[in-house]
């Protein structure tokens, strides 16, 4: 048998889109049963191919007839999730950006960085809960009409006087887009089955819930500990700098996983 060039990289794409995979299903709490699927598909093809078993084989072979739908139904969230990494990846947005052109508004874009990372650590050091959502490319209009609707400067002392502990907008989430305060006390998307410390409590959840259905940046503030986290792609990163949160809301810097 003669294995060209071709057939090494197309066995190279096929381990690396399973690893990815693996990594999807595992950060989701999935991998159980994306392993129930592949245990599946293995005992078709033994039955069907190498048994030979034509009832039993028939059988699966309607039940893989259908399985693609019975799989998007399954896997809608972790598909869907990586079709955001996808489109949201660094040299998809480079490339993007070649189109655009520069017109003086990449120093507007990061305008609200100095305000935000001032305010969390202000309320890091009060020890004042937090909850912050930076909009990047998707549209969040569906989480920002879940709270109170907003059209402000974003401010340092705005944002600790929205968390303050006996404000109405307290709870819930912030959030900012286009240099601009769009909404606060929002509800955000719960992680129900990631595992997490157990001093990550119901903002952490949140956030990570939150940056596995967007590729919004979130930043926690805890309560209790006082300590600034950051959640984007379905990762945290907790106990961070001032300088590293700058850092990673200006792009020059990735979320690293706590584990």
């Amino acid at each position: 048998m003669h294995i060209g060039i071709k057939d090494v990289i197309d066995i190279l794409l096929v381990a690396f889109f399973m690893y990815q995979i693996y990594k999807l299903m595992k950060s989701s709490g999935s991998i159980v049963l994306f392993s129930g699927v592949i245990a599946f598909i293995a005992v078709w093809i033994i039955v069907s191919q190498v048994l030979e078993m034509r009832l039993m084989g028939a059988i699966l072979d309607k039940l893989i007839s259908v399985g693609v739908i019975v799989l998007v139904i399954l896997f809608q969230d972790e598909i869907r999730r990586f079709l955001f990494a996808l489109g949201s990846h660094r040299g998809w947005k480079i490339f993007t950006k070649l189109f655009k052109g520069k017109n003086g508004e990449s120093e507007n874009e990061n305008k609200y960085i100095a305000p935000v990372v001032l305010a969390c650590m202000n309320m890091a050091r009060k020890k004042t809960g937090a909850l912050i959502v930076i909009r990047q490319e998707m549209d969040l209009s569906v989480y920002e009409h879940t709270g109170e609707i907003f059209n402000a400067d974003v401010n340092a002392r705005l944002i600790e006087n929205i968390f303050f502990k006996n404000s109405p907008l307290h709870d819930g989430a912030l959030i900012i887009a286009d240099n601009r305060i769009r909404a606060a006390a929002c509800i955000l998307p719960v992680a129900q089955h990631a595992v997490l410390p157990k001093d990550f409590g119901l903002r952490h959840r949140s956030a990570l819930g939150m940056s596995m259905e967007t590729d919004a940046i979130i930043i926690i503030v805890s309560e209790e500990r006082g300590k600034i986290s950051v959640a984007h792609q379905g990762k945290i990163a907790p106990n961070i700098s001032a300088e590293e949160l700058q850092q990673i809301l200006s792009g020059s810097r990735e979320v690293a996983n706590f584990c």
